[in-house]
């Protein structure tokens, strides 16, 4: 293997290099493969690394061999997968705002709340904000989603895309850090289990219709095959002229595309956008290191009174009493509840201090030549992408709370002034991740890299 070729991973067994010729039977009806036999080139969005794309069976996955990000997935008939799952995923959010979510009753007050109303009641705290973030991370945007991937493929099945199918295309990869129903569902459990010692706690059919919804959206965004998606949209222009493989892009004065994956050519001057989807070119995100600084910088100014003042008030028979995050944790442990403690800890303390220490040290980092920890850099920025939204649990869990237990001076719970700068946390440190250009770390190793991987096609 070449440095300018693949890795293939299959989906079922370990790690191999792909060595044997596909036969024609091998190749998914309507795919890239199908459809054409030239090299299409790529460059990693990770590390930079322009390589050649190998032709894939279903089940298989291309992935970079400088840094393994992986580059394609391809799947089973993936246009009908998808629109089951996305169909059936919106039936069954449907499901889940109509019907009951929860109920409670305890000392002779009963209550039920509907999925909705997690949101709406943070209003009457004056909490719009919050309202608003609740609402878009489980209902709204999840929602759009699904009709989106719905829209493209029913034109991919009918042969012709329909009306706006580049643009909703573009919009879907924007989308995926800020869907957060599995990350409202353990919200959901952790907040009923703390009340289930002092109530009845009744899991409505809204409930198990959402748990149903949060797992066939995570199968609808798992099968979504882009480059399958792209290349029936708007196909794949040739790669430019002389572009080689087994060195970066950005050598090359060439960029792939963040949205499409398209390797195209920049210009010398002036702005230059995406033939294929139409998305802005760039070297590098602008101004990536200040922006991500910026970010985590705001994040540390507002965890301190996310944690020094009350994330909620509980009040019990007339009596009110204010709960930190660190008291909120005491409180459980006190309680015997362990694993609950554990996963609050875990998401308000470990996750964001982590991330904001993490993301720093990488930005410390950068322009160190060494390229056994730029692959270790790498896997950090993957962890941090992948963990950071699950600090979303406590702000999930006052929400809950907040809309369930509303009984008045008998038993209410508000939501406190470190609700609000503990949901602004979380919300920067997502945003200075997704500022982090991760190709930075790579940069300054380009000239060690070229002379460690070498092409053979272009010597």
């Amino acid at each position: 293997m070449t440095s300018g070729q693949c890795l293939i991973k299959p989906t079922d067994i370990s790690l191999q290099y792909h060595k044997a010729k596909m036969s024609h039977s091998d190749i998914e009806p309507g795919s890239p493969e199908s459809r054409g036999r030239r090299r299409r080139l790529r460059a990693c969005q990770e590390c930079d690394w322009v390589v050649a794309l190998p032709g894939l069976r279903p089940g298989e996955v291309a992935v970079c061999p400088r840094c393994h990000h992986t580059l394609i997935k391809r799947h089973f008939r993936p246009v009908q997968r998808s629109m089951a799952f996305a169909i059936s995923a919106l039936i069954a959010l449907l499901l889940a705002v109509t019907y009951p979510f929860v109920s409670y009753a305890a000392l002779g007050v009963g209550q039920n709340i509907q999925l909705s109303q997690t949101a709406t009641q943070l209003l009457s705290f004056d909490q719009p904000f919050m309202a608003i973030l609740v609402s878009l991370t489980i209902v709204i945007l999840p929602a759009l989603y699904l009709i989106c991937v719905i829209w493209l493929q029913a034109g991919l099945l009918r042969g012709v895309p329909l009306a706006y199918s580049r643009q909703i295309a573009r919009s879907l990869k924007h989308l995926h850090a800020w869907m957060m129903a599995d990350v409202f569902i353990i919200g959901a459990l952790v907040s009923l289990f703390k009340i289930s010692g002092s109530a009845d706690v009744y899991l409505g059919v809204g409930f198990w219709s959402f748990c149903s919804f949060a797992v066939l959206l995570l199968l609808t965004m798992r099968s979504l095959d882009d480059d399958w998606l792209w290349f029936s949209l708007a196909g794949e222009p040739l790669a430019p002229e002389g572009t080689k493989t087994g060195q970066t892009a950005a050598s090359q004065q060439l960029t792939g595309c963040t949205t499409c994956g398209l390797l195209q050519r920049l210009p010398a001057v002036g702005v230059a956008h995406c033939e294929r989807c139409g998305e802005r070119l760039r070297r590098r995100l602008p101004q990536s290191l200040q922006r991500t600084w910026a970010l985590l910088i705001a994040a540390c100014v507002l965890y301190i009174p996310a944690n020094v003042y009350p994330i909620m008030y509980s009040t019990r028979l007339g009596q009110t009493q204010a709960n930190t995050i660190i008291g909120g944790v005491v409180d459980l442990i006190n309680g015997g509840s362990w694993p609950i403690a554990l996963i609050i800890f875990t998401a308000s303390i470990i996750v964001p201090v982590g991330k904001i220490l993490a993301l720093g040290w990488l930005c410390l980092r950068l322009g160190k030549n060494n390229e056994i920890t730029h692959r270790s850099r790498i896997r950090l920025y993957r962890l941090i992408e992948f963990i950071g939204r699950w600090s979303m649990v406590d702000v999930f869990v006052v929400a809950i709370l907040v809309a369930l237990i509303r009984a008045g001076n008998l038993m209410s719970i508000s939501p406190g002034p470190a609700a609000l700068a503990f949901a602004l946390v979380v919300v920067l440190t997502m945003l200075a991740a997704i500022s982090f250009d991760p190709r930075l770390i790579w940069d300054k190793s380009t000239e060690q890299s070229n002379q460690v991987f070498k092409d053979p096609l272009h010597e």
